[in-house]
Parts: structure tokens; C-alpha cells; sequence
């Protein structure tokens, strides 16, 4: 262990402190984490962590959740610049004008949105547990935000219920193209192709398996292929070798690489620990209401 790492280690005893990371921050930072993993898993982990000071390894949006879960707590975000262009690609006002266009409708919100348009919504969802969700609600109609291509992948499998779809996209999944992915395909024929469903829907029909960061690790790691394309942020790899020391994993050829993901260092996990930066403030008003769509979000998941 590095002599930056063994700080980490000593810090986190002096503050009482824990550390998660998401899958797509770098892999020295991904190492030394308590827990790694997706929005969805998480989201679940905050709620019952013991510790009074939370480090989130990952990027704006998932400090704010996990602030607005544990109020009590002390959540710290090693870059406080690390942010997530399609948290924000919703309105509020567009929300507002859905609702009075339509009797029956859910506003859905992606948890990859700030705090700000949870407030709004009815329920959270995870690319992991959306489907699930959508099928439970009562309404017909539903409002999904921010991401237009997760929404059209959900609602090309719930077809009973009616979508109005929001101009919003991650701009790493949906740079991967089908030709990217067809060169892929040709240059390792073998390898199964998994793909994350913020891709568009050309994309996803080359897919032998569409699912969450958490999935495509899942399902490489039961799969009996030894090859496997992989076409959502490349952060994932880290776990996915470390589970898979005997297999082989290839990226779908674009630029799969989220840069404020990538912000989040070592030396700053250790400077925000060590100094008491980036403290997440969420307001009464804003935590009370956004909290009700998150607690919503893990009780119709279960």
C-alpha cells in the first residue's frame, strides 16, 4: 500500500470517517474505498453506514443523495467541481407544464439528477431498478428525466405505459456509435457485447446483454465467455479484471471516459479528509422534498 493510501487509512480512523466510490472514478481511488459501486447500491449503503463522516468518490449529484439520506451526517466530495452535465438537463418549468398537460402522470427521475429536480419528481429510479419501478407505479402516463435514452430503453419494455421523454443524455454513452460498436464486434468476433442502457436504442440492438455498471459486471462474471466488449465508462474495468483475472475485456473503440469522474484523486480524497473540504449543504426545504422520491425509490426496489 502506498504511503498516500496508509494516510487515507490513518485519517479515515481519526474522523470517523467512510469512504464509497463509484465504479467509474480512477482505480487507485476505487482500492482503497469501503464500498464501490453503482448509484443504486450506494444509495442503499449511505442509509445504514455508522460512521459520522461520509467521503463520496464520485460526482456532485451522488454527494447531494447521500447528504440528503444521512442529514445528520458529514458528507464530503474530494472535488467539489466534479459534476454531472445531465444532472442538470431537465426544467423545472417543463415538469410543471407535464403535470397540467396530464391528468395521470409520474414524474420518474433518474437518480443522475440534482437535488434540485428530485424535489420535483414523484420517485427515483437507477439505470439497475427503473424498469422494476416504472411497472409498479399506478400511472399511465410517465415523465422521465433527465436521460431521453434510458427512458426510450425502459419504455421500449414497458409498453403499457405511456412516456413523455425529456432532452437529456450522458454524453459518454452516448458518444459509443453502432459503428464503434460493429468495429469492436469485428475486430474481437468472440467477445459478447455489453451495454449500458444510456446508450441510444441503435446501439442497444447490438447488445448480448443491456443492463447497470453493476450488471455488466454481474453478468461477465458469471458468463462462461472469456471475451467481452464493453461499451459504458471504462472506470468499470478495474472491478471487472479484478474479478475476472482469466478474461478479457475490450471498449466499444470511442471515447469512453467521464472527465469529472476522472477528477476525483487520491491526494484529494486524502486533502478533503484531512482538511474538512467540500462539505455538501442541502437545505431543509430541499432535503425534505427530494427526500421523498429517494426513500420512495428503495422502498418500491426491495
Amino acid at each position: 500500500m502506498s504511503t498516500l493510501a496508509e494516510e487515507i487509512k490513518e485519517l479515515k480512523k481519526e474522523k470517523n470517517a467512510v469512504i464509497l466510490a463509484h465504479y467509474y472514478v480512477n482505480d487507485d481511488v476505487q482500492e482503497i474505498a469501503d464500498y464501490v459501486g453503482d448509484s443504486y447500491y450506494l444509495a442503499k449503503v449511505a442509509v445504514d453506514l455508522k460512521e459520522s463522516t461520509i467521503v463520496f468518490a464520485g460526482v456532485k449529484f451522488m454527494g447531494e443523495s447521500a447528504k440528503i439520506l444521512n442529514p445528520e451526517k458529514t458528507v464530503l466530495m474530494p472535488d467539489e467541481k466534479a459534476d454531472c452535465p445531465m444532472a442538470h438537463m431537465a426544467e423545472v418549468e417543463r415538469i410543471n407544464q407535464v403535470r397540467a398537460e396530464y391528468d395521470d402522470v409520474a414524474v420518474v427521475c433518474y437518480i443522475n439528477s440534482t437535488a434540485e429536480l428530485k424535489m420535483h419528481s414523484d420517485v427515483c429510479v437507477t439505470s439497475s431498478n427503473a424498469m422494476k419501478i416504472v411497472k409498479s407505479l399506478p400511472n399511465k402516463n410517465i415523465y422521465f428525466i433527465p436521460d431521453e435514452n434510458l427512458g426510450r430503453y425502459i419504455a421500449s419494455k414497458v409498453p403499457e405505459k405511456n412516456f413523455i421523454f425529456n432532452d437529456g443524455y450522458c454524453h459518454v454513452h452516448k458518444a459509443v456509435t453502432v459503428d464503434s460498436v460493429k468495429r469492436a464486434k469485428e475486430a474481437h468476433p468472440d467477445a459478447e457485447v455489453l451495454i449500458h442502457p444510456e446508450c441510444t436504442l441503435d446501439v442497444l440492438e447490438y447488445a448480448d446483454y443491456i443492463g447497470s455498471t453493476s450488471g455488466i459486471i454481474d453478468y461477465a462474471t458469471a458468463s462462461d465467455k472469456k471475451e467481452f466488449i464493453i461499451s459504458t465508462e471504462l472506470g468499470v474495468l478495474y472491478q471487472l479484471k479484478k474479478n475476472n483475472p482469466e478474461k478479457t475485456f475490450y471498449s466499444a473503440g470511442s471515447v469512453q471516459i467521464c472527465p469529472n469522474m476522472k477528477k476525483v484523486t487520491l491526494e484529494k480524497v486524502r486533502d478533503c479528509l484531512r482538511d474538512r473540504t467540500g462539505v455538501v449543504e442541502v437545505s431543509d426545504e430541499k432535503r425534505e422534498k427530494s427526500l421523498i422520491p429517494l426513500k420512495r425509490m428503495l422502498e418500491l426496489a426491495k
